[in-house]
């Protein structure tokens, strides 16, 4: 009740340029959430936190250049997380925080903050930007409404037990019904109206199951290394990772999704 007002300000209300750095901010915050999550050393948390900040400050510099490849960099964005979505199957209880889980999470956390972060703001970039960016939160937001009152109430076929207990396919359902409602009523004050509700739909749907994936994602870096929450930025609900966790490659897929069917 906080955190989306301040969202929907900073989305409506920055400027272009002040909109970017508050998602460089936001994305760095995470960025230094994600060290502990991959079990860096000292040195090595600080290395990926300069790298990542190097890449935003290209990112911002050379921003005219790099959207007119749009399409290319959202593809590479959508697979190399469908890559790192392979890790929610290989996850096991036992699972060590050693070497190998270091590398691929030090790789892993520059992916996933850099395209987040020019995602969000290609989106914003487009004409009706700003209720672009609120579509893809109200989806992201409704998803996780619905997953939780369905699955309470219906929940029955635990949907990865091993990472996320809480979570069964009738919420998933439950999460893509609620979001499918929020998305025909907002789409038509977007760039999509016209597009067609069964485009819209499997829009909605794809960009709902990316987001349950990066919420899985972090969960898993969070069992590996027996942390609760990312980090504690938010005081009783953790940090922008625990927070922004389905947003991560939910941007990507959706604004994937608004370039195929706007451009």
């Amino acid at each position: 009740m906080v955190l989306a007002p301040t969202v929907i300000a900073v989305v409506f209300l920055a400027p272009i340029w002040a909109f970017r750095l508050t998602t460089a901010l936001l994305m760095l915050t995470g960025c230094w959430e994600f060290r502990r999550l991959a079990n860096l050393p000292s040195l090595t948390g600080w290395v990926l936190f300069g790298l990542q900040s190097g890449l935003i400050a290209l990112m911002y510099l050379y921003w005219d250049l790099l959207s007119q490849y749009a399409f290319v960099i959202l593809i590479a964005s959508c697979a190399s997380w469908l890559l790192m979505f392979l890790r929610l199957y290989r996850f096991h209880d036992d699972q060590q925080a050693d070497i190998r889980y270091q590398s691929i999470s030090f790789v892993a956390a520059l992916a996933a903050i850099s395209f987040c972060w020019f995602a969000l703001n290609w989106l914003r970039d487009q004409s009706q930007g700003e209720i672009l960016i609120l579509l893809l939160l109200l989806i992201i937001w409704a998803a996780d409404v619905g997953a939780y009152f369905s699955g309470r109430q219906f929940g029955r076929t635990k949907l990865a037990p091993a990472i996320s207990p809480s979570k069964t396919w009738e919420g998933v359902v439950g999460g893509i019904l609620l979001s499918g409602i929020a998305a025909i009523l907002l789409s038509r004050y977007t760039p999509l109206h016209g597009s067609g509700i069964v485009a819209l739909l499997i829009l909605t749907a794809v960009t709902v199951f990316s987001s349950i994936g990066g919420d899985l994602f972090i969960s898993i870096h969070k069992r590996t290394v027996k942390l609760k929450d990312a980090g504690r930025i938010f005081p009783g609900h953790g940090g922008v990772l625990d927070r922004f966790d389905s947003l991560l490659p939910g941007a990507s897929f959706f604004a994937l999704g608004v370039w195929i069917l706007v451009q």
